[in-house]
């Protein structure tokens, strides 16, 4: 039962970051066009809303997952030492995963491979972001 819940978690960690951030990637890049004195009816914020949770958000959560993997061992690990602080330990596993892995995507690719993550704020977000799914993956773990 205790591995039906952590992987429950898990799975939810990584989908609530995903999800999240493909929104706000969205938004922040047709946000960004717009001002450019370029028309955004909010159907096309909407319908480019759903094309980027269908095709952006599977592939962004499969690398949320990686980071994940490695930070919620972490987590747990110090969690085990220091119980008390397992409600804040795993968020910040989950931003520092996440932002390790904007950070390492960076490095490798020759150009930004997620927009919003060319600022300092859309880089803090999308990193808050791994910090909300991973509160979610503690709260669902939580004995």
């Amino acid at each position: 039962m205790q591995t039906i819940r952590w992987l429950s978690g898990f799975v939810a960690a990584a989908l609530a970051t995903a999800a999240l951030s493909s929104v706000f990637q969205t938004q922040y890049n047709l946000t960004r066009i717009a001002a450019l004195d370029q028309p955004m009816p909010f159907t096309l914020r909407l319908v480019t809303m759903m094309q980027d949770l269908l095709h952006f958000a599977p592939t962004y959560a499969i690398i949320v997952a990686a980071g994940f993997l490695i930070a919620f061992a972490v987590a747990g690990s110090l969690s085990a030492v220091f119980p008390r602080q397992r409600g804040w330990l795993y968020p910040a596993a989950g931003f520092v995963a996440v932002l390790s892995a904007l950070l390492i995507m960076s490095a490798m690719l020759p150009v930004t491979a997620i927009s919003a993550a060319r600022s300092g704020l859309g880089m803090f977000f999308l990193s808050l972001f791994g910090a909300v799914g991973a509160w979610l993956h503690a709260s669902i773990t939580a004995r």
